[in-house]
């Protein structure tokens, strides 16, 4: 068995070469909530979605996120009716006090629907409302996120960090705003301060995550700061993790990151943006799976490999070096994946 910690669209690309290093039905993929929103009272988890929409082959790998070949009927409307009404198109919050009042999950990142800033497909936008019609029946986030793999046909084992609400707020010299703002409606030009996890003081990871971080653990080419920054700010993820045999692969090579705000979000919250700052952000990670063209040097071991991912045989050329390196730092015991 072996678990992923799953945030933005690089672990996702690496489960693309699961087959015979890695078998779906021994993955279990944790994935990020702190980039969740609800949006028009529908809660969207964009980085379990990718998961869910990859395992079910039907995500749109143009852009790496929502439903191929989505319609946009419902978000299309939404704002040619806010144009004829003379409604702001940017980002609508609720009031501070709807923030903290209503359904728990969805604390301080609620939005008005009206003119979505985040485009919804229809397909896509049946998810939203399936999810957070289940849980207003009372079910928690695990038990939805597994309905719904199952309704996928999802071969790993999805689960959610948390069932409680972790929101991750970005401070910029704009003032503060969530990270779906930050990194959807304003493409990141902020420049960043500091970044909040807010709630997660107060959060638990879930029985099911405390027995997956059990199981030697890979963290793919994500961001550290806000696709598994807010899973660390969780109370005893990093201590589990601790724990564990870890395998990270860095999203850098050396100071050229492969995708996403991650430079700027790095260098925002003091760690220098580069394969060397990954390192310093995962002090439990045993070792890591950096690209043959990084030179950095770190004190733990080191696999390397052609580490960019556009396709299937680049994500199983990568999973192999994590199977070497976890091989590299596996416990006397024998915990290999």
């Amino acid at each position: 068995m072996v678990t992923f910690l799953a945030g933005g669209t690089g672990t996702p690309k690496l489960l693309d070469g699961l087959g015979p290093t890695f078998e779906a039905s021994e993955v279990t993929v944790v994935g990020n909530t702190g980039d969740d929103v609800e949006l028009g009272g529908h809660l969207v988890c964009p980085d379990l979605d990718t998961v869910l929409f990859h395992g079910g082959g039907v995500l749109d790998r143009e852009r790496w996120w929502g439903v191929t070949e989505d319609t946009t009927e419902t978000h299309d409307e939404l704002h040619r009716l806010a144009d004829e009404c003379g409604l702001d198109s940017g980002p609508r919050y609720l009031s501070e006090e709807a923030q903290v009042s209503g359904r728990e999950i969805a604390r301080w990142r609620r939005f008005s629907g009206v003119a979505e800033f985040m485009e919804i497909g229809d397909r896509d936008r049946a998810v939203h409302l399936t999810r957070t019609g289940l849980l207003d029946e009372g079910h928690t986030l695990t038990e939805v996120t597994r309905t719904l793999a199952d309704a996928f046909g999802v071969d790993v084992d999805l689960l959610p960090m948390s069932d409680d609400p972790v929101a991750t707020i970005v401070y910029t010299d704009e003032g503060p705003m969530h990270f779906q703002e930050f990194w959807v409606h304003r493409r990141a030009e902020p420049r960043v301060e500091d970044v909040e996890f807010r709630g997660a003081d107060d959060a638990e990871p879930t029985p099911e995550v405390r027995e997956a971080l059990s199981e030697p653990v890979v963290i793919g080419p994500s961001n550290p700061v806000t696709s598994i920054g807010p899973m660390l700010a969780v109370p005893g993820i990093e201590a589990a993790l601790a724990e564990s045999v870890v395998v990270a692969v860095s999203p850098f090579v050396e100071r050229e990151v492969f995708s996403g705000p991650a430079a700027q979000l790095m260098d925002g919250v003091g760690l220098e943006p580069s394969t060397a700052g990954v390192a310093e952000a995962y002090p439990f990670a045993d070792a890591f799976v950096l690209d043959e063209a990084d030179g950095t040097r770190l004190d733990r071991p080191v696999v390397r490999t052609d580490t960019r991912i556009g396709g299937a045989a680049d994500a199983r050329r990568v999973l192999d070096a994590v199977h070497e390196a976890l091989d590299l730092v596996a416990e006397p015991e024998g915990r290999t994946p």
